[in-house]
């Protein structure tokens, strides 16, 4: 149901909107609120968020119809005036649509034509609030879904690839922040949520630095990929960089409890599967990688203790002549057939 305000100062205005569209009230497809003049009328905009939109006369006493449009931008952006005046000249015509409004209507009323124009400026305005809303809803999105799989999804072939994936070259990189689950358990739950979130903001600040993207969140760890150019180089970067930033922050109290944020970390690089994984029919896909490579880069971090970044040979291999490392020995991983020799990156 559309509500319409109708700003206007003769008295008898209410009762022949009533009437003459009394069937659409009855049927629920308009709503009408009266005002006296402007000042009526934004004091109205205050109290009822749901009005969609005015029409007004121009000749009132207190605020006339032509100062109301210079004030609806600040009182309610979206909402769309439509003019109902005797003094249709031009330059009062002119003058209104200069401020904003969206059409005008002379008197003696054509409630015919009045009607027309109701629902063209109704139309008008609903296109706004999808579009803000659609903005609204981009943003809210952002702010969950990587910015990689944004643009994925504006591929022209989006929906007809939507499982398809691809074989890459790529660097995985798991982070845990250490001894997490055990405050959590003795700190409250606001408390606990705020610190993560500190905590998460650290990390992702330094993978984007260094070009890697978020691929999830999971629990008190975060799980980022890299790709593209000098991917290992840059994973391992980034990896150094959150290890400082964290290792800088002060103990956090919160009330009788201490807690030092420390992570460990895990990296491995190799070929991985790319796409979207999930269910067509339930609507859930992943956009992630999955693969022998992202499993080692998970055994590796849960086998890392705080403070550690710990990679599997063939990645020190890689990349000794660009880092510094130290031999962790050799190390029996789950689901590991053969026992894998680690190694720590020290700078």
């Amino acid at each position: 149901m559309a509500k319409i305000l109708v700003v206007d100062d003769e008295a008898d205005l209410e009762l022949l909107i009533r009437q003459k569209f009394r069937k659409k009230i009855r049927e629920q497809i308009y709503s009408f609120v009266f005002a006296k003049d402007g000042l009526e009328a934004l004091q109205l905009l205050k109290e009822e968020e749901d009005i969609d939109i005015i029409l007004s006369d121009i000749n009132m006493p207190g605020m006339d119809g032509l100062t109301l449009l210079t004030k609806l931008p600040e009182a309610n952006p979206v909402i769309k005036a439509v003019m109902v005046s005797a003094y249709g000249d031009m330059e009062n015509i002119r003058t209104a649509m200069n401020r904003g409004a969206f059409d005008f209507v002379c008197k003696p009323v054509n409630f015919d034509d009045l009607d027309v124009t109701i629902e063209k400026t109704l139309g008008h305005v609903e296109q706004i609030k999808s579009t803000l809303k659609a903005i609204k809803e981009n943003n809210i999105l952002k702010m969950y879904v990587d910015e990689n799989v944004l643009n994925f999804m504006t591929h022209q072939e989006f929906e007809k690839s939507l499982l398809i994936n691809e074989t890459i070259e790529a660097t995985v990189v798991f982070i845990d922040i250490c001894g997490f689950t055990a405050i959590t358990e003795t700190v409250a739950a606001d408390d606990v949520v705020k610190l993560i979130n500190d905590l998460f903001d650290v990390i992702v600040k330094e993978i984007i630095s260094y070009n890697g993207h978020i691929d999830k969140f999971m629990g008190d760890a975060v799980m980022a990929v890299f790709k593209g150019e000098y991917h290992l180089d840059r994973a391992i970067d980034a990896a150094l960089a959150t290890k400082e930033k964290i290792a800088a922050i002060e103990a956090i109290r919160s009330g009788d409890h201490t807690f030092k944020p420390d992570v460990s970390i895990g990296i491995n690089t190799g070929e991985v599967i790319s796409g979207n994984i999930g269910s067509a029919s339930l609507k859930r896909l992943d956009y992630t990688v999955i693969g022998d490579a992202v499993n080692l880069a998970q055994r590796l971090q849960s086998i890392a203790k705080a403070g550690q970044i710990v990679v599997a040979e063939h990645v020190y291999e890689q990349a000794k002549q660009s880092f510094g490392f130290s031999s962790l020995g050799t190390v029996n991983l789950k689901n590991k057939a053969n026992p894998v020799n680690i190694y720590e990156v020290t700078a």
